[in-house]
């Protein structure tokens, strides 16, 4: 990221499909080709991993393994393992521009248990399969064993299963469950070859379009995951793997009484004396499935927020010392000194946050929404405040759209917009908000999918400190015109941001 360029923000689950989400099908790759169309350079996306608690994918029952829902039926159709039939009449949801979590949890799991049965009965598929789990099998087993046990506790969390030996993993009562769930636990198995198999097959058009897959690692996982239940001694926890920190950050302008994520704590002297072996080895599995790693929440490598596992409000905690820069020089010495990483350094960063992040050498990232609260022009998201070492966005997937944020800023804020961005009376705010962006010094400048479609506040993508109605926002088939396309073209080449490699 040495030079200009720029991409797009858009998670898989809002590209447009008749089957209530996103997936790597057909839509996938026609967005592929809508990057190369527009000069662009990469394509953001939010984690790959499971979702659970609120739907969110940073809530995820594994660091490794892959979302389900994402997996598209109309490829798993062109291999033989379903017919069209097989899921012509299902009911995905009512609303095209919305996902239904529920409703396709649902509406695909009997036809991916249709799906799994003709793929372990196809004999052509063997090799690769079995492949599969042999470079899988650092993982997998560990992660099929959870939630086909998850499963038969009634998709309970881990810490409220009925049979403590199950939580504990007591030996002779996972030899009698393995037997038990046999065929739940391939099924775990064979659907996540077919998220790996599919989404290899799109990054490789993407690439070989010579488009970037900027990927997503959120900081922490959850508590109800298979890392808590299988490396215990990993996070702050009592002998029931209940927490006893949960992660989270101090009142900040989402939120007053601060941000209860719920997450277990790591116990960072215990990752040291690994080597953060652990860490080495979830960034490692990571750039198998990305080009560039945004690693979510880089401040909680400096300081963390740590809440009592009984407090009522993240405004409970306090911050503690995290790992600083030793955990990156282990990364380094084991991966490469020059790692495609980029961190997430927003919220609170002090002047301890900001030595490591130069110590590391990634780029930062510069949000323009939070420039322009200030109209003094001090902050340091300001547009004329960026650096070239820094990726530049108009807000992330924890802000609003352009139009939302604009609609509640004050009359005073919109007057000095209005006049930084020099902008014109016809010319809509997203589009002016964009051609700000694009003509930043950062190198690289990401675009939110909402904000080049002039989308309203309801298209956000979610709200921290919320649950319900977050990550739901697709895009509808016909929304993306030549006239969006050309827009997003003529301020990539304007700005010189253009992809040479596409010309």
């Amino acid at each position: 990221m040495d030079k200009r360029a720029s991409g797009v923000l858009m998670h898989i689950t809002s590209l447009p499909s008749p089957y209530g989400v996103g997936t790597f099908g057909q839509a996938a790759y026609d967005f592929v080709d809508f990057l190369v169309e527009t000069k662009q350079t990469y394509w953001q996306i939010l984690p790959l991993t499971t979702t659970s608690y609120g739907d969110s994918p940073y809530q995820s029952f594994s660091a490794i393994a892959g979302n389900t829902h994402l997996i598209d039926l109309d490829l798993l159709a062109a291999e033989g393992w379903l017919e069209k039939a097989d899921y012509a009449d299902a009911h995905f949801g009512d609303n095209p521009s919305r996902v239904d979590y529920a409703q396709i949890f649902e509406a695909r799991r009997p036809i991916l248990e249709k799906a799994v049965q003709a793929f372990l009965a196809d004999d052509k598929a063997k090799a690769a399969y079995h492949a599969f789990l042999e470079e899988q099998a650092s993982w997998l087993p560990d992660y099929a064993e959870f939630m086909a046990l998850k499963e038969h506790f009634g998709n309970r969390a881990l810490q409220d299963w009925e049979d403590s030996s199950a939580i504990l993993r007591e030996e002779s009562s996972l030899n009698r469950y393995r037997e038990e769930l046999a065929n739940v636990i391939a099924y775990h198995q064979a659907t996540q070859y077919f998220f790996f198999s599919q989404w290899a097959k799109l990054k490789a058009y993407a690439n070989e379009h010579h488009i970037s897959i900027i990927g997503d690692m959120p900081i922490y996982v959850s508590a109800d995951s298979v890392e808590v239940w299988t490396q215990p001694e990993l996070f702050k926890l009592d002998e029931a793997r209940r927490p006893l920190f949960l992660a989270g950050c101090p009142a900040d302008d989402f939120s007053a009484d601060g941000q209860l994520w719920g997450n277990p704590i790591y116990d960072w002297a215990v990752h040291e004396q690994t080597g953060f072996a652990w860490w080495i080895y979830r960034i490692r599995e990571s750039f198998k499935l990305y080009d560039y790693l945004r690693i979510d929440h880089f401040k909680g490598f400096s300081d963390y927020w740590e809440i009592d596992g009984d407090g009522e409000t993240a405004n409970d905690g306090k911050w503690q010392p995290g790992p600083n820069y030793a955990l990156f020089a282990a990364v380094k010495e084991a991966l490469g000194e020059d790692l495609p990483i980029i961190a997430e350094d927003l919220g609170y960063i002090d002047d301890r946050a900001k030595k490591l992040l130069a110590d590391c050498g990634f780029p930062g990232m510069k949000i323009l929404q939070f420039g322009f609260f200030d109209t003094t022009g001090q902050s340091i998201d300001s547009p004329h405040r960026c650096i070239a070492h820094s990726l530049a966005y108009t807000g992330t997937h924890d802000n609003e759209v352009v139009n939302g944020w604009y609609d509640n800023l004050s009359q005073e804020q919109k007057d000095y917009v209005n006049s930084y961005i020099n902008r014109r009376d016809e010319e809509n705010i997203s589009r002016a908000m964009l051609r700000t962006l694009f003509a930043t010094v950062s190198n690289t400048a990401i675009a939110s999918m909402q904000d080049i479609l002039d989308l309203p506040a309801d298209s956000r993508m979610n709200l921290p400190s919320t649950v319900g109605g977050n990550w739901e926002w697709r895009m509808l088939p016909d929304e993306l015109t030549p006239e969006h396309k050309e827009f997003l073209k003529k301020i990539t080449l304007l700005y010189q941001r253009g992809n040479e490699q596409n010309d």
